[in-house]
């Protein structure tokens, strides 16, 4: 082989690798995050008192989420949703929340809903550092009267933000255990150790020190029950396991009364003043 062959052939596996390697961070963002700028409707839309929230993550970035108050002085519930839609999607969910006792925070992470920007993992985590911050410096509530509520991937983001503040407590709801766990589960053929996305809920949650209430259902279809039980085997107590009934995106709906009075007692004995 020439030196020039040689060379031209270098410069082609070069530019191939370098295609694959941005195909591979590409794929992985379609594939995780899917955000919808319209909000359908608003929590006045059911007929409830809100407040519109303003604020910005720790490296400017806008944000845009709705606060509705239960009652003066109850705990409250920083909702950090799934991977898709936006906070218009979550107001059966509110609507339960309120019903447990919780005033609710719900906030749409960049690039979903009205929030500016584009979704990443350490942009998730830094707008749920936001959605923390503000409850606490503008909404007046301590941190031990405020519970992180994640959904799906959302509990990876409350996680992360549980492990970095101090907060009363912790909901992780249909969560996995890392997105490259949930790689070799869905996608078998993708090169797993060349994920960049992480999102490794299983390797934080032994760490994190404040009491833990893990929900999942056994017919979740999207992550499997065995995530949500081996999360929860890992926490430290005190801890508390709820089963679900339904699918992943349902279960909480088609579980109402056990969703209800899981979140409703872990409230009681995480996040309310004690007498």
């Amino acid at each position: 082989m020439s030196v020039a062959v040689a060379g031209r052939l270098a410069a082609f596996l070069a530019l191939a690798l370098a295609f694959g390697w941005v195909f591979l961070r590409w794929f992985e963002r379609v594939n995780l995050y899917f955000p919808d700028r319209v909000l359908y409707a608003h929590p006045g839309s059911f007929g409830l008192a809100y407040r519109e929230a303003s604020f910005s993550a720790g490296d400017g970035v806008r944000l845009h989420g709705w606060f509705v108050e239960k009652s003066p002085g109850a705990p409250l519930v920083i909702l950090c949703h799934g991977n898709a839609g936006n906070i218009s999607n979550r107001l059966e969910k509110l609507r339960l929340l309120l019903d447990a006792g919780a005033s609710v925070f719900l906030f749409d992470y960049r690039g979903y809903g009205q929030s500016a920007g584009s979704p990443s993992e350490r942009g998730t985590y830094l707008d749920g550092e936001a959605a923390l911050r503000y409850a606490t410096d503008v909404l007046k509530v301590s941190p031990s009267r405020v519970v992180l509520h994640g959904e799906s991937l959302g509990a990876a983001v409350a996680a992360e933000v549980a492990l970095r503040h101090p907060v009363g407590g912790l909901i992780l709801e249909s969560g996995f255990t890392s997105v490259p766990d949930m790689a070799r589960l869905l996608l078998p053929w993708l090169p797993v150790r060349l994920v960049s996305l992480r999102y490794d809920t299983l390797s934080k949650i032994g760490r994190i020190r404040c009491p833990v209430l893990v929900m999942h259902s056994p017919q979740d279809e999207i992550v499997p029950y065995e995530m949500g039980r081996r999360v929860f085997a890992a926490a430290r107590e005190p801890k508390t396991f709820a089963a679900l009934s339904g699918g992943h995106n349902e279960g909480f709906l088609e579980s109402q009364k056990v969703f209800v009075t899981s979140v409703r007692k872990f409230l009681d004995d995480a996040a309310r003043p004690k007498l």
